[in-house]
């Protein structure tokens, strides 16, 4: 870990650390970033302008916490608790995703957010 990384959404500043991964450095280059926020369950996800494959370790369950790069929809994840998908106590992604970072702190500020927010990602 090394990189960090500042979510912005209306009044909510979230600090994050991006990991070594070919995908997080991908992310880190194309920063800043700004896009409408999805909701999917407790997932946010929106559209990045990085396209890249699966790596080595993808994968569909996740923690609370972990950012995640999702090939199939060139989507940028914050997870932070149960999806549709989620079986019992995990929290599971639609599909298999890179797993590029964590959030400093609670993740369960997020449930704040609303649908088609503005979110902003940069450099801390």
């Amino acid at each position: 870990m090394g990189k960090k990384v500042r979510i912005l959404i209306s009044d909510l500043k979230v600090e994050a650390e991006l990991n070594e991964s070919k995908t997080a450095q991908l992310i880190w280059e194309a920063l800043p970033i700004e896009a409408k926020t999805n909701l999917w369950g407790e997932e946010i996800y929106f559209a990045i302008p990085v396209k890249t494959g699966l790596e080595q370790g993808a994968r569909e369950v996740v923690l609370a916490g972990e950012l995640g790069y999702w090939p199939t929809g060139d989507a940028f994840c914050i997870f932070f608790g149960p999806t549709p998908a989620s079986r019992g106590d995990e929290i599971r992604a639609a599909s298999a995703v890179n797993v590029i970072g964590k959030v400093s702190g609670d993740p369960k500020v997020f449930l704040k957010v609303k649908e088609g927010a503005k979110i902003k990602l940069e450099k801390a």
